[in-house]
């Protein structure tokens, strides 16, 4: 993971029919760690820090690489676009906060925002699609959005990425211990 993105909120929950296993998955915007009751504080630190690495581990396992990112995109320029959308580069970039993806034309172009890593295949294929479509019709208009209905999960991808911006702006509202 990169160090430019946001630490989540570790939220330890201790139960007394757990006797030896440890476990961790993501909730949202933070990591729940199931460990057993009768563990020390010194083992919970110990394990939550086990746990975020391994956890991390296999979320770095799943994202693409740039590499990876520009073979996706030809491939579905192919699928979709019968190849005529020619990215000359694909590739991550950390410095998109409020985008998800951005194109330049010119100069054939594509960054796709390091938050979409780790979200589901299609909303990646959905924001590549996107960009690479902008290489063929630089605006939004009829002809644009046209482009994009060739691709079965559109509305979908788009509605994904709705709800992860309004969850956002959510208050944030600490998580009690007691839960």
């Amino acid at each position: 993971m990169s160090a430019d993105l946001p630490q989540r909120a570790v939220e330890v929950r201790r139960s007394a029919r757990r006797r030896r296993t440890v476990s961790a998955y993501r909730e949202g915007d933070r990591t729940v760690v199931l460990i057993p009751a009768r563990m020390s504080e010194a083992e919970e630190q110990r394990w939550v820090g086990v746990m975020l690495d391994k956890l991390a581990a296999q979320e770095s396992k799943r994202t693409l690489g740039d590499a990876e990112l520009t073979e996706r995109a030809e491939r579905l320029s192919e699928q979709f676009f019968g190849g005529r959308a020619r990215p000359r580069s694909v590739r991550w970039v950390t410095n998109q906060n409020t985008r998800w993806g951005s194109c330049t034309p010119a100069e054939g172009s594509i960054r796709l925002s390091h938050r979409l890593q780790g979200m589901p295949e299609y909303v990646v294929d959905y924001v590549l699609l996107h960009e690479l479509a902008h290489l063929l019709v630089p605006g939004h208009g009829p002809r644009f959005w046209k482009l994009l209905e060739a691709y079965p999960r559109t509305e979908r991808a788009r509605g994904y990425l709705e709800g992860v911006v309004a969850a956002e702006r959510l208050p944030k509202v600490p998580a009690s211990r007691d839960e």
